[in-house]
């Protein structure tokens, strides 16, 4: 590439990046990427006051229990025993049931304990003075955790916000230059349109990636933020959780790269944008159920790819819904970082074509 075309490139995003950033059109991109943030400070609210609450149960208990303490509960047992091995229940519910009518009425006391080691709380169902069931609700569990925010990843921030975020922004990359009937200024500037075309490519690619990894370590910062600090530090440095952020991280940038040049060149191609936008949605959602040839025209199909945790399916999920969890024809990253590459390679050059042949008519618009 000519030096004079590497000029010409970093002046058009030098332009396009203030756009980008203050457009008034794309206020509503930043609170989309704010959304999964206030879930996850949500969460850790919640997680918060959860964890307080257990730490006031157990100070309340006659015995200072252990994680084994609460585990020595069995079903079977009375509830004499139970109060022998873990001290009078701190919290109790108690309600009764009748049963069967006039001289075979009987009446059935239910009682529920509960019972807290500071972080994980015992739930013990007493019949009839009779231990019928136990819970233990685990106060930190990393995999469940791990679970969840994996899920909002894959499922609310790629596929809603970071996809829209794209549409807000790339696809606005020549539209909105149209709308403002400002785009001949660019177009009767020495410079190959190709050229332009690049230079606002890496502006909306820069933008997106800005906001949203700015999104995603946000997220992170507020997941961890209800974690004891041990507890942290071994998600981080002992269950991989510094890798996991890496991953998502990169996933991110990826996902603006991938979304950013389908939405360019729908942009070019068309002049109403829900036309576009919902096709690229219906393709991306119905990518489980599509050949394997097909699927391989997605972004999404990619990014699960690539994603480090794996998201299980409950026992009794429907067949159709297990298949949007799981990938069921999963490739390997290094293929999928390849793909997904090559998929926004031919967009691009799908983009430089329509550009080449491209006339504005401002009073068609």
């Amino acid at each position: 590439m000519k030096p004079v075309w590497w000029a010409q490139i970093r002046a058009v995003v030098r332009l396009e990046v203030k756009k980008t950033f203050f457009a008034r059109r794309g206020l509503w991109i930043y609170f989309v990427a704010l959304l999964p943030v206030l879930i996850f400070v949500a969460y850790s609210i919640v997680n918060s006051t959860y964890m307080q609450r257990s730490a006031r149960i157990a100070r309340q208990g006659e015995k200072r229990l252990t994680y084994q303490d609460l585990q020595a509960v069995k079903t079977g047992m009375v509830k004499e025993e139970v109060i022998r091995l873990l001290g009078k229940p701190p919290v109790v519910f108690h309600w009764k049931q009748t049963e069967g009518r006039g001289e075979e009425k009987r009446v059935i006391v239910h009682e529920r304990y509960q019972y807290s080691d500071g972080l994980n709380n015992l739930y013990v169902n007493v019949v009839d003075g009779k231990v019928d069931s136990t819970d233990i609700e685990e106060g930190y569990n990393l995999g469940r955790d791990s679970v969840v925010f994996a899920g909002v990843f894959q499922f609310f921030f790629l596929r809603l916000a970071v996809f829209f975020g794209c549409l807000g922004i790339f696809m606005n990359l020549f539209r909105g230059e149209i709308l403002d009937h400002s785009l001949h200024f660019y177009f009767l500037a020495p410079m190959r349109r190709e050229v332009l075309m690049a230079g606002k490519f890496l502006a909306g690619l820069l933008a997106t990636c800005v906001i949203f990894v700015a999104s995603e370590l946000l997220q992170n910062i507020a997941f961890l933020w209800h974690l004891a600090p041990s507890v942290r530090d071994l998600y981080l440095y002992h269950n991989h959780g510094l890798e996991h952020i890496a991953s998502y991280l990169g996933i991110t940038v990826l996902a603006c790269i991938g979304y950013g040049a389908f939405f360019l060149v729908a942009g070019m191609l068309f002049r109403n944008p829900i036309i576009p936008t919902a096709a690229i949605l219906i393709w991306e959602g119905m990518n489980p159920f599509l050949p394997s040839l097909l699927k391989q025209f997605s972004v999404i199909y990619y990014l699960k790819a690539l994603c480090p945790v794996n998201i299980p399916s409950p026992p009794g999920m429907p067949p159709l819904l297990a298949m949007l969890v799981s990938n069921p024809d999963p490739v390997s990253p290094p293929l999928a970082l390849a793909g997904l590459l090559l998929v926004a390679a031919v967009a691009l050059y799908a983009s430089s074509w329509q550009v080449r042949r491209m006339e504005i008519n401002y009073t068609t618009e």
